[in-house]
């Protein structure tokens, strides 16, 4: 934004400054005030904040700022409109020197997200310096034998302002005696020089005052003066003179103290002392020149006296006086021009103007993570920066503006891959050797919930016994989450559903953070023998991920039901058996049969008969199956036996401990014309059974082939998955498990309906296994039953009507 200062003109000339200005800036997207140095404190610049886009109300939370290079405190925001202006006074010449151009570069970051602009504002030259000569006074000494024309080179005034403001004009106060020359075409020599026009006469005027005037082209205009007194001496009609007026040297900077810069010769035409000359430095050179140059003032040699750095000064501008020695003595005058060569002795400087970190994991490509500012003070080539990142990270470097870089994100990130990233950046510039500086940057990645808990399996088996106590703990679920911090919190909760027609809570619960899971009741292996459920484990993130696991729960049987007594038939009692039984039976055969189930399953319900002999009676002639509960005759009745037997029979099942159950059996012996007639029945019916089964062992051959391939590929498949996969047990665990067939041995069936059964097979077999001790005889009916439950027991184990216990089917074979 352009201000006008003035009027007329110079006010239809700024502000077509002002309309070029504008345009300008639509066309580059860059920012440009102007302002006249010397403004006062508070001065209006500019709406910064609107001319940036940004809303008045944005600046305080979007931490608007404002950096400028060198000093900070020039120009200020108000962070109430949006206005920038003057802070403290601005001195153009203290801030630029003789730059034709100064300007203010400002940077203007706000966060939320990070943005960065560049401001330009240009300072004004206003006409605040007067011109100055180097001294108030200046004597010079001119022999009267002087001829016309001879020239007097005088050092003129300088001007700290610039343009117009520092177009001086020189006028000699007026005198007969001497004219101003011009300064000569030579930009590089800004020298004047005072003419002889007339003789000189010492014993006429041993004395000329002259004032010298500087006027510069500002508007009011200022001057400078200076007194000159020209002295007029005898004699000594010849001055020293020098090849040239001007010379050029380069010399490279840090150079040894003692080089050699120039050699000077100077030739006066006179002899003797006249023409010895004396070589010095003038008395206008300026302070600098002198501290980094000397001259030997017999051999005219100018050499390097202190360290000389391009940075400080580009060039020196010597003023050689050769004063002879005659009397009065005569002068030449010349100047030696050094420009200094650059050499690459600056190192580039990275600065960090702004750092967004930690930088997010799902942070879009392309985010600006930091600014990068860099410099070198050397020139040209040498001043040429180039910057570099290295190792290969997910970020680049984007060149921004003039030196400045921005470190963007390159490539998505994941902090469960990498947390952080070191990275090295290099500036390098493009002198010869090239120097380089590096800067360390630590880039952290924030988490976000990305990751779900994952558990180690996605079911687990727990084996449980029955009649456990409540609130045991019977397993422990574990998740693990990649994420960080409350991302990777991990709470546990029951995925509710119904079992049966109770809720799955009333059974088991599970502890929020140890994952624990508990029962809260003990638990009916003759109500339900697996209960299946899930864990979900949920994350503490936004929004929260989770995973579910399976838990079978599998309930063991213990030994908690006695066997059962069964009623023999319609109209008996339970526990008592009564029976008639003819005299004329024989041996082996079967008066009764006491029935008993056991709610319990595998070896805790396969039962097992035994008659108890009665204190002090003799030997019964009865006995008892150990495994089917038939009552049968070891001998041939006779007339010795007492006519009613009284036999009681305990029945017992496996487990540990056994529990058991007592039937009474009642049988009377009675004499019968029909017994024989029984008898008759009765061996008529076991032919027919006989040659029933007979024609029945057939059929069991060809099944039993059949099954028995199938049977151990299922046991070989079952035997793999079980070695493979070994299930876990719980903190109320059982030891292995024992499974058997319902009907693999002994008469066990459960006439009771059972819920929520592992296998799916109910109800009774239809044959029931017989199992009989070695020393016991075997009629032909009851091996044939063992070939045909065989075979049952088998088909059970091939096609999972129920589980079974290998051993179990072992030893029913």
């Amino acid at each position: 934004m352009e201000f006008s200062w003035g009027s007329g003109q110079e006010s239809r000339g700024l502000l077509l400054s002002l309309l070029f200005l504008a345009a300008w800036k639509a066309g580059s997207g860059q920012v440009r005030y102007s302002i006249p140095e010397e403004a006062k404190h508070g001065t209006f610049v500019g709406r910064i904040a609107q001319d940036l886009g940004l809303e008045v109300v944005e600046l305080v939370p979007r931490l608007f700022q404002v950096a400028s290079r060198g000093r900070e405190d020039l120009l200020e925001v108000n962070l109430q409109n949006g206005i920038l202006f003057v802070n403290s006074r601005i001195d153009r010449e203290e801030l630029c020197g003789r730059n034709a151009e100064c300007s203010i570069h400002l940077e203007v970051i706000v966060d939320r997200p990070l943005q960065v602009f560049h401001v330009e504002v240009d300072v004004k030259d206003i006409n605040d310096n007067p011109p100055v000569f180097p001294g108030t006074q200046k004597n010079l000494f001119m022999a009267e034998s002087r001829p016309l024309d001879s020239r007097f080179p005088l050092e003129g005034a300088s001007d700290a302002d610039i343009g117009a403001n520092a177009l001086l004009t020189h006028t000699l106060s007026p005198n007969e005696y001497f004219s101003l020359e011009n300064p000569s075409n030579d930009k590089r020599v800004k020298r004047l020089g005072l003419v002889l026009r007339k003789p000189l006469d010492r014993e006429e005027a041993p004395e000329i005052f002259l004032v010298l005037t500087a006027t510069d082209g500002g508007k009011p205009e200022l001057t400078g003066t200076v007194q000159l007194l020209v002295k007029v001496l005898d004699a000594n009609d010849n001055a020293p003179a020098f090849d040239k007026t001007l010379y050029t040297v380069k010399l490279p900077e840090n150079v040894p103290n003692g080089t050699l810069v120039i050699k000077l010769n100077a030739s006066d035409l006179d002899e003797g002392s006249n023409g010895d000359i004396i070589y010095s430095f003038s008395t206008d050179i300026l302070p600098n020149v002198k501290s980094k140059f000397y001259i030997d003032g017999i051999t005219g040699e100018i050499m390097v006296k202190e360290y000389i750095d391009f940075e400080e000064s580009k060039s020196y501008e010597i003023l050689v006086e050769g004063i002879d020695k005659g009397q009065p003595p005569l002068s030449g005058h010349c100047t030696v021009m050094v420009e200094i060569e650059d050499t690459n002795d600056n190192v580039p400087v990275m600065e960090f103007k702004s750092l967004s970190l930690p930088i997010r994991e799902d942070a879009p490509l392309g985010t600006v993570i930091a600014l990068i500012s860099v410099s070198d003070l050397d020139s040209s080539i040498n001043g040429q920066v180039s910057c570099t990142l290295s190792p290969h990270v997910p970020f680049k470097l984007v060149s921004t503006f003039k030196n400045y870089y921005s470190l963007v994100l390159d490539r998505t990130l994941d902090r469960e891959s990498m947390a952080n990233y070191v990275m090295v950046v290099i500036a390098q510039d493009r002198g010869s050797p090239s120097l380089s500086a590096t800067a360390s940057v630590s880039v952290d990645v924030a988490d976000v919930n990305d990751n779900a808990p994952t558990f180690a399996q996605p079911e687990y088996t727990v084996f449980v016994k029955e009649n456990n106590p409540p609130g045991c703990h019977i397993f422990t679920v574990s998740a693990r989450d990649a994420d960080a911090q409350e991302n990777a919190l991990v709470s546990y909760s029951l995925v509710e559903r119904r079992v049966g027609e109770r809720a799955l809570s009333s059974y088991v619960s599970v502890h929020a953070e140890s994952g624990k899971v508990y029962a809260l009741q003990p638990l009916d292996h003759e109500e339900l023998e697996l209960l299946q459920f899930q864990v979900s484990a949920r994350d503490a993130g936004v929004p929260p991920l989770g995973s579910n696991v399976t838990l079978q729960v599998f309930v063991l049987d213990e030994n908690d039901n006695a066997p059962a007594l069964l009623p023999p038939g319609p109209g008996g009692g339970a526990g008592a058996v009564s029976q008639l039984v003819a005299r004329s039976v024989g041996a082996g055969h079967v008066v009764a049969k006491v029935r008993a189930v056991d709610a319990d399953s595998g070896y805790n319900a396969w039962l097992s008969y035994e008659l108890q002999a009665a204190a002090g009676a003799a030997r019964s002639p009865f006995r008892v199956g150990l495994y089917t509960g038939e009552i049968s005759t070891t001998r041939a009745l006779d007339e010795a036996d007492a006519p009613r037997q009284r036999l009681l029979v305990l029945v017992k099942d496996h487990g540990e401990p056994a529990l058991t159950a007592t039937a009474t059996v009642l049988l009377s012996l009675e004499d019968s014309g029909q017994a024989p007639k029984a008898s008759s029945r009765a061996s008529t019916g076991a032919a027919g059974a006989e040659a029933a089964l007979v024609d029945v062992n057939v059929y069991l051959i060809v099944a039993i082939c059949a099954v028995s391939s199938l049977f151990v590929l299922t046991l070989l498949l079952y035997t793999a998955l079980r070695c493979s996969a070994p299930p876990r047990e719980g903190a109320c665990g059982p030891g292995k498990p024992r499974l058997v067939c319902s009907s693999a041995v002994g008469s066990w069936s459960s006439l009771q309906q059972r819920q929520q059964r592992v296998c799916f097979g109910e109800g009774l077999p239809k044959t029931d296994l017989m199992a009989f001790s070695p020393s016991q005889p075997q009629d032909p009916i009851s091996t044939d039953t063992v070939s045909l439950k065989n075979f049952t027991a088998i088909f059970c184990r091939a096609f999972n009507i129920r589980c079974l216990t290998f051993s179990s089917l072992l030893l029913s074979f």
